[in-house]
């Protein structure tokens, strides 16, 4: 590793040109595990709240006496609260720093998560919901982000993959929660209040620790100039850090220079969350429609069974290989894959009649979901803004995304009445095929590169520095 040797004679120790540079060169340590952990259990809290509601509202639809209005909307809006969260959180956290505010989307997690347990009717619940859902958007760009910022550039992709993995865990807990309550003879009104309350409890535990990270020495260098403060922050992830000078560019990025990234991230992240949010929040709507005879706990079986085998094997095999295959290259595999599998339950509606042969086509979906876009549209987008507009680059593009989990919660059902199955899976292979132009356009392959080097925040730097110094004469 090449080093910066400091100008005192007495001090024969070696520094880092700039506090990017340390974190670019950085050894993954006990420290990086304590901040995985902590934005982890984000994503795990997240994937269990807005996927348990399924489960929840065929218990609660039965007990309320709910409308097919209601009913959608239950199941909806904390994705359209996510998109106010995320966006929010995402631009308060580039102008005041990620440290401000990071723990306060976990309290609104578990304040939701109580409230809805306690609901006493549907306006309760809603907004119960709706404050669940602001802590889940403010979520997705503030532990994507500072996991990136974190990082270091060979595991980066790992690093951050992992962390959104604990979706994967979220997404099999709540039908293991479920099947456990329902198997247990548990009364029904009481067991829909158990599985929304318990997802309180992983939110809960990282409130503290959220609280206690370091601010991102990347943000402190390049967005408030501040690079001693920026090292003394370095000094607080290890030892071996240290040594790094407080110096660094402050960039100030316009957003104009990304509008194509923009287009790219929060683009391809929109049309799979349709896809997605709508057959996983619908699941047991799909399994009735392939098993009509089978109890509400044999449905919920199956969908154990689809993502257990299915989809956390794909997000183990995202996390070993991406920084191997290439960030953008998995997400093309991965769209044009899913919608593979769903254009052949489309076109082959026999396949909807052999249960077995249905939960192998429909497996493979979920496989290449999470190996693939379900991974990299989160990672993609907390690697390709510039410092200054991180997080908001990736607020927005979550948000956005959330709005398509919100049109695919709130119509596939609709869909899958009027159309069937086969023709509302065709119509999620439509938008995985855009999703896979839209990568292939729109999105830069940031593997193996820094992030400064993945924003072009030099290049840009250079090309607005030079038309400032052009019109000036």
């Amino acid at each position: 590793m090449e080093h910066v040797w400091s100008k005192r004679e007495d001090a024969a120790v070696p520094v880092e040109n700039t506090v990017a540079d340390a974190l670019n060169r950085a050894q993954f340590s006990m420290f990086h595990l304590r901040a995985m952990f902590a934005a982890g259990m984000g994503f795990f809290t997240s994937a269990y709240d807005l996927f348990i509601i399924g489960t929840a509202l065929t218990l609660i639809k039965d007990e309320w006496h709910l409308s097919g209005t209601e009913i959608g909307l239950i199941g909806s809006i904390s994705l359209i609260a996510t998109f106010v969260g995320a966006f929010l959180f995402g631009r308060i956290a580039d102008i005041f720093g990620r440290k401000a505010i990071y723990g306060l989307e976990a309290l609104l997690m578990v304040i939701g998560a109580i409230l809805s347990a306690l609901a006493p009717g549907v306006s309760t619940l809603l907004v119960a919901r709706v404050i669940l859902g602001l802590g889940i958007g403010g979520d997705y760009p503030l532990s994507a982000v500072l996991m990136s910022e974190y990082a270091n550039t060979n595991s980066r992709g790992r690093m951050v993959s992992l962390v959104f993995s604990a979706q994967a865990l979220g997404l099999l807990a709540g039908p293991i929660v479920a099947l456990t309550l329902l198997a247990a003879g548990v009364n029904h009104a009481a067991a829909w209040r158990i599985m929304l309350g318990l997802g309180a409890l992983p939110a809960a535990m990282v409130i503290y620790i959220r609280r206690t990270l370091p601010e991102s020495p990347r943000w402190l260098a390049r967005v408030k100039g501040k690079g001693q403060e920026a090292a003394r922050e370095l000094a607080s992830f290890s030892l071996g850090m240290a040594m790094a000078k407080g110096e660094d560019r402050k960039v100030s990025r316009p957003l104009a220079h990304y509008l194509t990234t923009l287009l790219g991230t929060a683009g391809t992240w929109f049309v799979f969350d349709y896809a997605y949010y709508g057959n996983t929040i619908s699941t047991p709507l799909i399994m009735r429609h392939i098993a009509p005879h089978a109890d509400l706990i044999a449905s919920t079986a199956m969908s154990l069974l689809v993502f257990a085998v299915a989809a956390f094997p794909g997000y183990v095999l995202a996390i070993l290989t991406v920084d191997r295959i290439g960030h953008k290259t998995l997400q093309i595999l991965g769209f044009f894959m899913m919608g593979l599998a769903f254009l052949l339950i489309g076109v082959a509606p026999a396949i909807s009649n052999v249960l077995w042969l249905f939960l192998l086509v429909y497996g493979i979906s979920y496989f290449f979901a999470e190996f693939g876009p379900n991974t990299t549209t989160f990672l993609l987008s907390a690697e390709l803004f510039p410092v200054n507009l991180r997080t908001t680059g990736h607020g927005f593009s979550a948000g956005t995304a959330k709005v398509g989990a919100f049109i695919g919660a709130f119509i596939f059902p609709v869909l899958l009445h009027i159309l069937g199955l086969n023709r509302t899976l065709m119509v999620a292979s439509l938008f995985s095929m855009v999703g896979l132009v839209l990568t292939m356009i729109c999105i830069r392959e940031p593997k193996g590169l820094s992030l400064e080097e993945a924003a072009r925040e030099e290049e840009f730097s250079a090309a607005t520095e030079s038309h400032l110094s052009s019109t000036s004469i």
